[in-house]
């Protein structure tokens, strides 16, 4: 398997990371990850401790689903530009302003209310939370693509990680403050502190900087193309929003090797979703308490998940993407039997403790080579439509299909089962990567020249 980065010192490596563009990133990482705490760990926790049984909070996970259909609205993302917002922040940030003032808005209705009496009310906030949260995604994403070109390869790894580095530090601080004051204030006051970190967090958006591309240049090449069919500038603005980005996908790969990408993107991760959504519920079942699970899950998983994310973009920008995505495929799969292992001891803090430190580790590590690929299959005219397509395809397992992961723990009755059978659920993925391993490496090729390409023809116009 070749390498699909150009070799480079460690100490270059290093280096490269001092781009303040990389702060930004990571400062919107933090925004993306930060919804996924209201409406999942620390509702999960909120839920058991107001007795709701397991089929109940796997099902309320649901809400999750819009992640995996926010491709549909995505090319609104990548073409409406808002008023008033767009003028002050520009397309990026004034979409992802608007959706944290909507998840700010829920949040501090969630506080008021007692989902054991109100479940339906609170599903209702959840997934309006989830709809704005999934949005706000869309525009991230696409801020991170269009702030690093293609061309600057050794970039997307780096980029990759600030991104991951920030969900997680979004996810897990806030996730172990919650845990360890939940007993103390309740779990409302803890939603009244979670909106005042929604408010920092708007105030993250207002201080990174839009990126500057050629986007609508594009945009208005192709729209230029549809309205010489279409003879008509409204239906060839819609046909450009709504099916060209997708065309533009399958054109490029061609549509069994397109067809293949999907799947691939829509399996890989289907083992770790089911862990996760149980993994709360486990905890506790097994013995752990809240603030053991807020110490060793929440601050100490932190705090692993942003080493290990560091190293594995080292490696990936060393060594290429596709070894990565290999190595970390095989590992995360691995590194579920811990959970079985912790299932047979009990709770043990040392185990527990080891087994954050594993699973955080492979999980660092695949999803640094998991998001830089995705972000290699994208093209700049509509970054957010096709990367939205593609996330959503591998949150589709971390969502709709783990909604069941409740269901299937009561049918086994059994942790250590249900542990092993997630470590089994990566293998079809693993095999579809190693026959497409050459492809996946000729396509990085293929557009990191694609960029230099255009980068110099855009230096050339400039010039003249």
């Amino acid at each position: 398997m070749s390498s699909d980065s150009p070799s480079i010192s460690w100490l270059e490596t290093i280096r490269s990371y001092m781009d303040k563009r990389l702060m930004w990133v990571f400062m919107l990482g933090c925004s993306s990850g930060f919804p996924w705490v209201l409406i999942g760990s620390n509702m999960s926790g909120w839920l058991k401790d107001a007795g709701l049984t397991r089929a109940a909070i796997g099902y309320f996970g649901s809400v999750f689903a819009v992640y995996a259909i926010n491709f549909l609205w995505a090319p609104l993302v990548d073409r409406v530009k808002l008023p008033v917002l767009h003028k002050v922040l520009g397309q990026r940030r004034s979409w992802i302003f608007l959706c944290q003032s909507l998840v700010l808005v829920s949040t501090l209705f969630i506080a008021g209310v007692d989902p054991s009496k109100n479940l339906m009310f609170t599903s209702m906030l959840a997934l309006g939370i989830a709809i704005a949260s999934a949005t706000q995604d869309i525009a991230i994403d696409a801020y991170r693509i269009d702030t690093f070109p293609k061309s600057q390869s050794s970039k997307l790894p780096q980029a990759s990680a600030m991104a991951v580095i920030g969900w997680w530090t979004g996810y897990s601080l806030p996730g172990y403050v919650a845990f360890i004051n939940a007993d103390t204030i309740g779990w409302n006051g803890v939603y009244y502190g979670m909106a005042f970190i929604v408010g920092i967090l708007m105030l993250f958006t207002l201080l990174v900087g839009e990126p500057k591309t050629n986007r609508e240049a594009l945009q208005h090449q192709a729209e230029a193309r549809h309205n010489k069919v279409v003879h008509s500038k409204v239906v060839a603005w819609f046909s450009v929003t709504v099916i060209e980005p997708f065309l533009d996908f399958f054109k490029r790969n061609g549509v069994q090797v397109a067809i293949t990408l999907l799947l691939f993107v829509f399996l890989f991760k289907i083992g770790e979703a089911f862990l996760g959504r149980m993994s709360i519920t486990f905890y506790k079942e097994v013995g752990f308490s809240n603030e053991q699970i807020g110490y060793y899950s929440k601050l100490i998983g932190w705090g692993a998940t942003i080493f290990f994310t560091l190293v594995g973009s080292m490696f990936n920008v060393k060594f290429g993407i596709v070894r990565g995505l290999m190595i970390g495929g095989i590992a995360m799969a691995a590194s579920n039997l811990m959970f079985a292992w912790i299932a047979k001891v009990g709770p043990n803090e040392h185990l527990f403790l080891a087994t954050i430190l594993v699973d955080n580790f492979t999980t660092a590590f695949s999803t640094v080579a998991f998001v830089s690929f995705l972000t290699v299959l994208t093209g700049q005219a509509f970054s957010a439509t096709q990367y939205a397509l593609l996330a959503s395809l591998g949150n589709f397992g971390r969502t709709t299909l783990a909604s069941f992961s409740g269901e299937l723990a009561d049918y086994l009755n059994d942790w250590s089962l249900f542990f092993v059978i997630t470590a089994l659920m990566v293998i079809p993925s693993l095999i579809m990567l190693y026959s497409l391993r050459h492809y996946f490496t000729d396509l990085l090729d293929k557009a990191r020249q694609r960029d230099e390409s255009a980068d110099a023809e855009q230096e050339e116009a400039t010039s003249k």
